[in-house]
């Protein structure tokens, strides 16, 4: 039988305190069992499509991850669930059930190799350094074990009931690595760097991430609310403070798209919230 290495390349990596993280892809796939599967793996290839996973090599070390992502494991690896007894797991399933979030992160420690589930979606590294980020709720995917991931509650009514991102977003607090789920691949997401006193406006809710210094409220795009009605734009998604926003300009029209064709319009403005899984 052929090893795994020989179907896949690894399109990112990254290694931090004895774990290897990975991003793998397929080259193809070649069981398709039916004219239906011919057809999609077919144009799957045609359009650049690859099946990706990812991989974790553990060298006495440990892993966080969203519950459900295990695909397999090998090797001498232990997995746990930090639960902190009965008051704990109430604790983590009201947070769960309110962020959308599972409310169990299980980890897994030891040494050995652990494939997470496969998907078609895309997956971005990040390296913390004693730091915090914001991201949208749907997007953790796995970390470094010592990287605390909780709900966090939206600071301003505006970004609450206007914002698209409901009452509670996910921090990821600490030093190591991240891997985030995303939707759209990672050369097609935009890093901005805002200093005091600048502001970022999006007209949309594609802005994925921002450091913990970063505020997020929703403004008027005029100086009036007439004005606002009658631009086009509306209310924007503002963001302001010192640090980093990462925004993927290219959502919106992926979310718009069946079949390869915009349902509505050819334009980015006014996207539909996003719909997680």
């Amino acid at each position: 039988m052929n090893t795994l290495d020989n179907k896949i390349s690894i399109i990112d990596s990254i290694s931090y305190d004895g774990v290897d993280f990975e991003i793998i892809a397929y080259s193809n796939l070649e069981g398709a069992q039916n004219i239906e599967n011919a057809m999609s793996i077919f144009f799957a290839n045609q359009a650049g499509l690859k099946m990706k996973q990812v991989r974790i090599k553990l060298n006495n070390s440990a892993v966080k991850t969203e519950a459900g992502a295990l695909y397999y494991y090998k090797g001498n690896i232990q997995s746990k669930s930090n639960i902190g007894g009965v008051g704990g797991l109430f604790k983590k399933a009201v947070s769960g059930s309110i962020t959308n979030e599972s409310a169990i992160k299980p980890t897994y420690s030891g040494s050995g190799e652990i494939l997470l589930e496969p998907s078609y979606k895309h997956y971005i590294i990040m390296e913390l350094n004693n730091e915090s980020i914001i991201v949208d709720k749907g997007m953790f995917y796995c970390c470094s074990e010592d990287i605390t991931v909780k709900g966090v509650m939206q600071k301003n009514i505006s970004s609450t009931l206007l914002g698209g991102e409901g009452l509670f977003q996910i921090e990821l607090t600490g030093s190591g690595v991240v891997i985030l789920e995303c939707s759209v691949p990672k050369s097609e997401i935009v890093e901005c760097e805002i200093s005091k006193g600048e502001e970022l406006k999006v007209d949309g809710n594609f802005a994925i991430a921002r450091t913990k210094g970063v505020n997020f409220s929703v403004t008027k795009s005029d100086k009036s609310l007439f004005g606002s009605a009658i631009n086009g734009e509306g209310f924007l998604n503002t963001f302001s403070g010192e640090g980093k926003v990462w925004i993927a300009p290219t959502q919106p029209m992926y979310e718009k798209m069946r079949y390869g064709i915009p349902t509505d319009n050819n334009s980015m403005n006014n996207p539909t919230p996003r719909q997680r899984g």
